[in-house]
């Protein structure tokens, strides 16, 4: 999962970015809102945490002009301004969900989880190819009767490719959306992932899933399905 941090207090979103980190989320981070308007722009983004004072762009001018643009991602604001008025005029703007400081950092991440849950619930639960199958709510891999189990970098690759089969997949897009924005693309973290997958649901299997494309990516596929 990945997410868009935007806060301007530079030692709050330091620890507020650590413990994503130490979650197993990739995390991208914005100090205000022209560099966090250009993220949004540029990625996809599973859930935002969104601080409504920010210089250049305000946190609710931002989420007005994403919203007018119909990106969809849940947006979390942080904020120090707690009247009923306040709450009413973020959650009005398209918040998701207000959070206001000082606050909890358990109490932080397990908003981030619930609205990353809504967001799951919203799109397909099971995803599958050939007999592989994954349930995206309890993170369950199955191929056949195999139970097979990942690491939380592992199953995100998976559950990006399932839900782009069919469709080539570059190593820079790869990268975007399993580590943050400052991947070094010239790593080849991409393909020994991609290698562990592989061992873990291609390996003992006749039907290969996932195929190389030289020079372009990654093609998620069941060669066996008819076009």
């Amino acid at each position: 999962m990945r997410i868009l941090l935007v806060e301007d207090e530079p030692s709050l979103l330091k620890i507020i970015e650590r413990r994503l980190k130490e979650e197993g989320y990739s995390v991208d981070s914005a100090k205000d809102g022209r560099e966090a308007e250009n993220f949004i722009n540029s990625v996809e983004y599973d859930c935002i945490i969104l601080d409504i004072m920010i210089p250049i762009i305000d946190g609710l001018t931002l989420l007005r002009k994403m919203r007018l643009k119909k990106i969809s991602s849940p947006v979390l604001f942080l904020t120090a301004k707690d009247t009923i008025e306040d709450r009413v005029i973020g959650l009005d703007s398209g918040a998701d969900d207000y959070l206001v400081k000082p606050f909890s950092f358990d109490e932080l991440l397990a908003r981030v989880r619930s609205l990353l849950r809504r967001q799951k619930e919203s799109r397909d639960i099971i995803l599958s190819i050939d007999d592989l199958k994954v349930n995206t709510i309890t993170r369950e891999v199955k191929r056949g009767d195999k139970l097979i189990e990942l690491t939380s970098k592992e199953y995100a690759l998976l559950e990006f490719f399932l839900r782009n089969k069919n469709r080539v997949l570059t190593k820079h897009q790869i990268a975007e959306h399993i580590w943050n924005y400052n991947f070094e693309y010239n790593s080849n973290i991409v393909e020994v992932y991609v290698r562990y997958l592989r061992r873990k649901i291609d390996d003992d299997f006749k039907n290969k899933l996932i195929h190389t494309v030289r020079g372009g990516g990654y093609l998620f596929k069941d060669k066996n399905e008819k076009s």
